[in-house]
């Protein structure tokens, strides 16, 4: 399975790989493994960390820790303490190395160290007051994005997957309107 990095923010993206929550949810991170795929084709986390069963453990329940305070910022509520308490908890962890050279920016460090680095991740934007959080627009896509759009008129988590299939959509009812009421004449 692919992940798709669209949400703006690494702790919104990591939140984003359980697709369809409400309906028949997908969990793109099923083991381990996957977890440290993930982890490497985040760019803004280190490279490589292994994931040990506890560990990939904890970093299921700091997702649906940000999921769950997400939610409750998307939908003007209170955070859930408990939520609160995963996300607090994780922050104050080791934070990965970085080191800046000609080839850029390097960061190193473990799984925890990541899971730190995604939880500040999360408090710094689920803090932002100015932030503007929401949930995809397409129906049975519950991915949570920052919508950094002029306006703010962004509708979609993404264009490549959602905004796509909307768009599709649409033009196919437009299209069997046009020929029934051609039909019709």
């Amino acid at each position: 399975m692919d992940f798709a990095f669209v949400s703006g923010n690494p702790a919104l993206d990591l939140a984003g790989t359980v697709g369809s929550r409400r309906g028949e949810p997908v969990d793109a991170l099923a083991v381990p493994a996957d977890l440290e795929r993930w982890v490497a084709e985040c760019e803004e986390l280190p490279s490589r960390v292994t994931a040990d069963l506890a560990t990939f453990e904890s970093a299921l329940s700091l997702r649906e820790a940000i999921y769950r305070l997400a939610l409750d910022r998307v939908l003007d509520r209170p955070f859930d303490p408990g939520g609160l308490e995963i996300v607090n908890d994780a922050a104050a962890g080791p934070v990965p190395a970085i080191e800046l050279s000609d080839a850029g920016l390097r960061m190193s460090g473990d799984l925890p160290a990541v899971l730190s680095q995604i939880a500040r991740s999360g408090i710094g934007v689920l803090a932002d007051p100015h932030a503007c959080l929401k949930e995809c627009g397409r129906a049975g896509c519950t991915r949570i994005y920052l919508d950094r759009s002029r306006g703010a008129r962004r509708a979609w988590c993404g264009m490549e997957e959602c905004g796509n299939r909307v768009k599709a959509a649409a033009y196919r009812a437009r299209r069997r309107a046009a020929t029934t009421a051609e039909g019709q004449s």
